[in-house]
C-alpha cells in the first residue's frame, strides 16, 4: 500500500475512536445539567488532561517547534509564562470556582456565575459575558476549521474544503451527541496522543543522531534551517528580545484566569478538593509536553542537516515536528503519531463549540426566552447550537482570511482581559459589586480588542497587560463607588468555608463538606443559646 493509504487508515481509526466515545457518552447524557456540565462528576485526572488538551491547539507541536528552531530559546518566555500560569489557575481558581459555582444558585456557565456571584438583577453583566463568548469563540471555531483543511492539504495533498469539512464534521458529531463528557474524554485520548507523540518523536530523532551531544552546540557553530551561518545567540535567553516582549510574553499566564474552556472543568470537578491532584496532573502533562516541543526544536537542528533531509515549510519551518514524524517511521505508525496534531486542533475546537453553544442556550435563550424551559427541550436547543455555531465557522473558514487568524492571536489577550479579573474577585474580594463587574469586563474586552490593533512602537506590549490593567482598576473604582447586594456577604463566606472544609477533608463530595458546616454552625449556635 501507498503511504498515504497507510496513513488515512489511521486517521481512519482515530475518528472511530472518537465517534465510539461521543456515543458512549451520549448514553451517559441524560440531562441538561449532564450536557452542558457533566452533572459536575469529572475525575481530577480527565479535567487535567482535558483542560490542557482544549488549551494547547496545533501551536504545541507545530508553532512552538518553529519559532524555537528558527529563534532559538528568545522563545521560551511564553512557555514559562504559561506553565506558571497553568499552576497558579489550577491553585487559586479551580478549588474555589468549583465550590463557589455551586453555592452561588448552582451556576453551569461562566456567564450565568458572574450574575449569581454578584446578584445582578439587570441581566446585562451575563448577556455581555456571553456576547464576548460567543463573538471570539466563533472566529476560534472558525480557525480550528481552516486549521483542519490545512492540515489534509500538507499532510494528503488533498482539498481544502473537504479537510476542513471532515475534520468540522467528526468534531462537530461527538460534541453533538455526547456534550461536555465526549469532549472532556476525547480530550483524554487526544492529550495523551500530544503528550506521547511529544515525547516519542523527539527521543527517536536523537538516538538517530551520529552524536546526541551535538544539539548543545550545532546550532551556534553551523548553519542550519533559515541561517546560512551559525546561530550564535541560539540558547540565549534574553538576545534581542526587549523587555516589554519579555514582560508580554510572561503575561501570556495571566489570560488563563479568564479562559472560559479551561476554567469549565474546574467547575465540573466531582469536589474542591479534587482540584490538587488535577493540578499535579495538569501541570506534569504541559511541563513535559513543553519539554518535548523544545527537544524538537534543539534536535531538528542537527538532524536535517546531518541526515541531509529536506523540510517542507522553509518559511516558518513549522512542520518540523511533522517532517520528522514522516521521516523516521513506517507510514501508518507516521499516522498515527500525526493524529496528535489533529487532535490537538480537534480537542480545542470541540470545547470552543461545546462553551459557545452552551452561552447562547444558557445565557441568551433562558434569558430572553423560555426561563422554566424543560431539560429535554434545553438539551436540545444546546445541541442545535452547537450545529449553529459550526456552520458559521465553516462559512467563515471557507475563504480564509487574515483578518479571521488575526482574531486568534488576541481572543485570548480578550477573555484574559475581560474575565481574568472578574474571576479572581469573584473569588477572593468580597466587595465586587455588579457594576464594577460589568464595567470592569467591558473596560477589559474594549482596550484588548482596540491595543491589538495599533500599529504603533508604543503600543508594542502585548495587549492583555494593559487590558487585564484597566479592567481591573476601573473594577476596584467602581466596586468601591457602589454597594454590593446585601445577600452576597454571607454566600461569599459559605463558599471559602466550604473550599477551606474540603480541602482538610478531602474524601467528602460538595454537598457533604457544606451539610458538615451546616450541622457545625447550628451545633454552635444552640450551644450558644444554651
Amino acid at each position: 500500500m501507498s503511504d498515504n493509504v497507510w496513513m488515512i487508515l489511521a486517521i481512519v481509526l482515530y475518528f472511530g475512536v472518537m465517534l465510539a466515545i461521543g456515543w458512549y457518552s451520549y448514553r451517559k447524557t441524560n440531562k441538561y445539567d449532564d450536557y452542558v456540565l457533566g452533572d459536575r462528576g469529572l475525575h481530577p485526572f480527565v479535567a487535567a488532561l482535558s483542560a490542557g488538551a482544549s488549551d494547547m491547539s496545533g501551536w504545541l507541536l507545530m508553532g512552538l517547534p518553529g519559532a524555537l528552531f528558527v529563534s532559538g530559546m528568545s522563545e521560551l518566555w511564553i512557555v514559562i509564562g504559561l506553565l506558571i500560569g497553568t499552576w497558579a489557575n489550577w491553585k487559586f481558581v479551580a478549588p474555589r470556582l468549583r465550590t463557589y459555582s455551586e453555592v452561588a444558585n448552582n451556576s453551569i456557565t461562566l456567564p450565568s456565575f458572574f450574575e449569581n456571584r454578584v446578584h445582578d438583577t439587570s441581566r446585562v453583566l451575563r448577556l455581555l459575558a456571553a456576547a464576548i463568548i460567543i463573538f471570539f469563540f466563533t472566529f476560534y471555531v472558525s480557525s480550528g476549521m481552516v486549521a483542519g483543511g490545512r492540515y489534509f492539504e500538507s499532510t494528503f495533498q488533498g482539498d481544502y474544503l473537504t479537510g476542513m469539512l471532515i475534520v468540522g464534521g467528526i468534531t462537530v458529531l461527538y460534541t453533538f451527541v455526547g456534550g461536555f463528557l465526549a469532549v472532556s474524554y476525547t480530550d483524554v485520548v487526544q492529550g495523551s496522543l500530544m503528550f506521547l507523540a511529544l515525547l516519542i518523536v523527539p527521543i527517536m530523532a536523537l538516538v538517530s543522531l551520529d552524536n546526541p551531544a551535538d544539539i548543545f552546540s550545532f546550532a551556534t557553530e553551523n548553519a542550519y534551517g533559515p541561517h546560512n551561518e551559525p546561530n550564535d545567540t541560539y540558547f540565549n535567553l534574553i538576545a534581542g528580545v526587549s523587555a516589554v516582549t519579555i514582560i508580554g510574553n510572561l503575561a501570556w499566564g495571566l489570560g488563563y484566569f479568564g479562559q472560559p474552556h479551561i476554567i469549565t472543568r474546574f467547575m465540573a470537578l466531582r469536589s474542591p478538593s479534587e482540584a490538587k491532584s488535577a493540578r499535579r496532573y495538569g501541570v506534569f502533562w504541559v511541563t513535559l509536553c513543553f519539554i518535548g516541543a523544545i527537544a524538537t526544536a534543539m534536535i531538528s537542528t542537527v538532524y536535517f542537516v546531518q541526515k541531509d533531509q529536506p523540510i517542507t515549510d522553509t518559511t516558518s519551518y513549522e512542520t518540523i515536528f511533522l517532517d520528522l514524524t514522516r521521516i523516521m517511521f513506517h507510514p501508518l505508525i507516521a499516522g498515527i503519531i500525526l493524529t496528535a496534531v489533529l487532535a490537538a486542533i480537534m480537542s480545542t475546537m470541540s470545547s470552543q463549540l461545546l462553551i459557545t453553544s452552551s452561552a447562547l442556550v444558557e445565557d441568551v435563550y433562558r434569558v430572553f426566552g423560555k426561563k422554566n424551559a424543560s431539560g429535554k427541550t434545553l438539551l436540545l436547543a444546546s445541541r442545535i447550537m452547537v450545529i449553529v455555531v459550526a456552520v458559521v465557522a465553516i462559512l467563515l473558514a471557507i475563504n480564509p482570511s487574515d483578518s479571521i487568524l488575526n482574531l486568534v492571536g488576541f481572543a485570548w489577550a480578550g477573555f484574559g482581559s475581560a474575565f481574568g479579573p472578574i474571576v479572581l474577585a469573584s473569588l477572593y474580594w468580597k466587595r465586587l459589586t455588579a457594576s464594577g463587574a460589568i464595567f470592569g469586563m467591558a473596560t477589559g474586552a474594549v482596550v484588548s480588542f482596540v491595543w491589538g490593533n495599533i500599529d504603533a512602537d508604543w503600543a508594542s506590549m502585548y495587549e492583555i497587560v494593559p487590558g487585564f490593567i484597566s479592567a481591573t482598576v476601573v473594577m476596584i473604582v467602581v466596586s468601591l463607588a457602589t454597594k454590593p447586594a446585601p445577600a452576597i456577604a454571607a454566600e461569599f463566606d459559605e463558599a471559602q468555608a466550604v473550599a477551606k472544609f474540603s480541602e482538610s477533608h478531602p474524601k467528602l463530595s460538595f454537598q457533604e463538606s457544606r451539610d458538615a458546616i451546616k450541622m457545625h454552625e447550628g451545633t454552635t449556635k444552640g450551644s450558644g443559646a444554651v
